[in-house]
């Protein structure tokens, strides 16, 4: 009887163990079992609509089954309610564009200690993530900048758009624009932030060109802020008179580019953002063997759009999306 009893505390143990580890279990049948991971945004866009076709044909490549999270306001109390809540479900490995890394390090640490935490879109280097997978966002800025140069050749004001500076994508892509044109006749005014309200990014707009009538360019960081800066321009009369360089694959920018309203939009590749995060944190949450390069970057690159390769690349997108 007591060895009975003594047989039976050992395998609750040993049930009690395995139902605690973050690890997935070993399949019978010898097939990879579902890693449970997460994939936070910084904001609700639709250019995570192409990182989320991405996660989702990550999803099936890789066995795994990733919860698919855009904070509502784009804040950092939002991120953290987010992880803390992933943290309680037993979520293996998260991958988040932190909206404010300088601000979050002692949130990301923390939800470090219980899962494989990488950063995409934008990252923080400053914390225990263990890599980013995006886009070299000082050199996409720069690409922008140089953009910016080929649509005022003869220079002209420029005001730049973005959410916040606070997000090191912002930040970089802000200092790339501005290293670019140094040494030309183009004057960058400011940089004007909106928060991730889609309203006020069109109202920061409008207001720039009232104040600024002779402005030349308008430049937007975030993928929201080309369409609110086209839309802005059209219902001023300003189409061809001020140019706009932005970023990222809205369909509203596309269609901005195709009719000449943007003169051309700097695209990361939101898609392989997500492809890539499920396949990195699929194979961390295995202990599988993965190359991350010495610096810890998966950078994705970037392409430049604009009116001659617009209807090529679109084509493209939609077959990629399933749009």
């Amino acid at each position: 009887m007591r060895k009975l009893f003594l047989g039976l505390v050992t395998i609750c143990i040993g049930l009690s163990l395995a139902s605690c580890s973050n690890q997935p279990a070993p399949s019978a049948t010898g097939e990879k079992e579902i890693v449970h991971i997460a994939f936070v945004t910084n904001n609700v866009s639709d250019f995570w609509s192409i990182a989320k076709a991405g996660v989702k044909a990550g999803e099936k490549d890789f066995s795994a089954s990733c919860e698919f999270k855009m904070p509502t306001n784009g804040t950092a109390l939002e991120q953290k309610e987010i992880l803390q809540d992933l943290t309680t479900k037993g979520v293996m490995g998260v991958a988040i564009s932190p909206v404010s890394p300088d601000n979050q390090t002692d949130m990301l640490n923390k939800a470090a200690e219980t899962m494989k935490l990488i950063c995409m879109d934008s990252d923080a280097p400053k914390s225990k993530r263990l890599c980013y997978v995006g886009t070299s966002n000082y050199s996409a800025g720069k690409v922008a900048g140089e953009e910016l140069k080929k649509a005022l050749p003869n220079g002209g004001t420029v005001m730049i758009y973005v959410g916040t500076l606070d997000a090191q994508n912002a930040a970089e892509r802000n200092k790339g624009v501005a290293d670019a044109v140094k040494g030309t006749k183009i004057q960058i005014l400011g940089v004007m932030t909106d928060n991730a309200d889609h309203t006020k990014a069109r109202a920061n707009v409008e207001d720039t060109l009232v104040k600024h009538p002779d402005i030349a360019a308008l430049v937007g960081l975030w993928s929201y802020n080309g369409p609110a800066i086209a839309d802005a321009v059209k219902s001023g009369g300003k189409v061809g008179k001020v140019k706009i360089v932005c970023f990222d694959e809205d369909e509203k920018t596309l269609a901005a580019v195709k009719e000449g309203a943007i003169f051309a939009t700097v695209v990361q590749k939101p898609y392989k953002f997500g492809y890539e995060s499920v396949r990195v944190l699929a194979a961390l949450a295995r202990d599988e063997k993965l190359e991350i390069p010495a610096n810890k970057i998966f950078d994705q690159g970037v392409d430049v759009i604009n009116k001659a390769n617009v209807d090529k690349f679109w084509a493209n997108l939609k077959k990629m999306t399933g749009k």
